[in-house]
């Protein structure tokens, strides 16, 4: 029987990087500064999420089981972009369809969100585009930056970054939700460390324009 033993409050590490810098009066410089970046980790059923985490973390291939419930890290992100440094508390969500309805409250508040996708199953991608959408036209979540990891980057007949992106209708999102598409094969790693610069870029950037 599953078990939830309990599930994050909502604390948007934007908003209070925001209410730092309103009272001392400071232009924003570096979000890291201020506190760990909440980010939750999404998917359908064995897309590589908590591969994903496991090399984010340990920068190494860890042999991973379903998710039952969640499995949270607080990592300090590696490389050399602009997020190296950068501390980030994950929470990657089991992606069984059973499991789906933690998603809404898991993602509430998020400063960001990563949704990992099998680049190679092609027959579930209307199924991952349907959760997608539902997540991210939650009020809530609206205007929250959004990483697509397409992942399995390395296998044949896995999709490139255009097709991904038709396939799971990222125009379609709400205007004020910035996404990115990320090509990758998380068992090396290739193609995280880029992924989370460009999530921080956007998560930045949505700072920026909160406080014009």
């Amino acid at each position: 029987m599953l078990r939830l033993i309990w599930l994050p409050e909502c604390r948007r590490a934007t908003r209070g990087c925001t209410i730092h810098m309103l009272h001392h009066g400071k232009q924003f410089t570096n979000l890291g500064a201020f506190q760990s970046l909440h980010i939750v980790m999404l998917g359908l059923d064995s897309a590589g999420k908590t591969t994903v985490l496991y090399r984010l973390k340990f920068n190494e291939f860890v042999n991973t089981v379903p998710t039952i419930g969640f499995n949270t890290e607080k990592i300090r992100l590696g490389g050399a972009g602009a997020s190296r440094g950068i501390s980030c508390h994950f929470w990657d969500v089991g992606g069984q369809e059973k499991l789906r309805p933690l998603w809404k409250p898991y993602s509430r508040c998020t400063d960001g969100i990563v949704y990992v996708v099998d680049s190679v199953d092609a027959e579930r991608l209307e199924e991952a585009r349907t959760e997608l959408h539902k997540i991210t036209r939650s009020a809530e979540n609206q205007g929250t930056p959004l990483l697509v990891i397409a992942n399995k980057q390395d296998l044949p007949r896995a999709l490139d970054v255009g097709e991904i992106e038709k396939q799971l209708a990222l125009s379609e999102l709400p205007p004020s939700t910035p996404f990115h598409v990320q090509p990758s094969c998380a068992i090396i790693g290739e193609g995280l460390e880029e992924g989370m610069d460009k999530l921080y870029e956007m998560i930045a950037d949505s700072v920026s324009k909160f406080l014009m």
